[in-house]
Parts: structure tokens; sequence; C-alpha cells
């Protein structure tokens, strides 16, 4: 019987809005409910360069100028979107059984894009779905509790930092 219960993803676009952005990066952890890492996936999807110079503007990039140039460094090795989404497809046969339910910061935004550019892995997930971003809106204005996470603006790095942000409010369960 697979373990994993929970995909931890996180992705990094071109900008928010999913129908002119498109997605740059993927990350995946498969942990087990009790947050245990039981597999870890990563790619890079190519995005045409004059989208990137056209969405990747403004304030944010500005701020996160590190991200934006190793972003836009590893685009040109990136890869179709449809060979990502396969090999995402086979992470989930590989790792999940039945249910799989998306977890990660403001999950909804990433879910998004997923449903707009993969859409055969988005018909694989639960319509539940484990937001941290919720628990930190309890936290931050119920309890006046604030987790401080880093800002990589890399997938990897914020899944990462999502799955110890967890563990951190749960610690208050105990």
């Amino acid at each position: 019987m697979k373990k994993a219960k929970l995909l931890w993803i996180d992705l990094e676009m071109t900008g928010l809005e999913p129908d002119k952005d498109r997605i740059l990066e993927v990350a995946a952890i498969a942990t087990d409910m009790d947050l245990n890492e039981i597999a870890t996936y990563e790619a890079v999807v190519k995005v045409d360069d004059k989208l990137i110079k056209e969405r990747m503007v403004g304030e944010f990039w500005e701020r996160n100028k590190e991200s934006y140039d190793a972003l836009v460094a590893q685009n040109k090795d990136g890869r179709d979107e449809k060979e990502v989404e396969k090999e995402l497809i086979k992470f989930l046969d590989d790792n999940f059984g039945k249910e799989i339910y998306l977890a990660g910061n403001s999950i909804h935004q990433d879910r998004k894009f997923i449903e707009r550019e993969m859409p055969e892995l988005n018909k694989r997930l639960h319509y539940r779905m484990l937001d941290v971003s919720a628990w930190k809106i309890y936290f931050e204005n119920a309890l006046d509790k604030k987790y401080t996470k880093r800002d990589a603006h890399r997938a990897l790095d914020d899944i990462n930092g999502s799955i110890e942000e967890l563990k951190w409010y749960l610690t208050f369960l105990k």
C-alpha cells in the first residue's frame, strides 16, 4: 500500500494570472499525513522568452532579483509542459494510492495553473486541499502568533518552508 497522502506542490510562474502567465518551475514533495517525506520531484518548464520579458516585470521581480535571474537562466534548459505533466502523473502513480490531497501555501493559486496547463494531473487530485495559508490567517489573527518563513521564491525551497510552517502550527495542538 502506498503511504503518501499529501502532494505538496509549489509552482514558480511568470506572474499570477493563469490566463496570461505560465508555469516556469515545478516542485513536488510526497508526504504521509505525519508530514514525513516519501519522494521529491523537480522540473523546469520551458516558457517563451518573449512571455518572460512581457510578464516578469514590476516591483515583485525587482525585489526578488536573485530568483528572477535564476528562473530566467534555467529556462533555456526547460522542458515541454506536457512532458513535465506526464512525469508528475508517474510520480503520483509511484507514491500515492487513491486519494491525493494537494497541499501548500495559497495552494488554490497553484491549482488554477494546474487546471489550465496540466489538466490530466488535475483530474487525479482530490477536490479537498490542505492550505497552510488558512492556518496562517487563524494563528496571526486569532492567536497573535506569527511564523516567519523564508521567501526563496524557488519551488522546492518554498515547499520545504510550507511543510516546516505547518509543523510549527501543529506544535500548538500537542
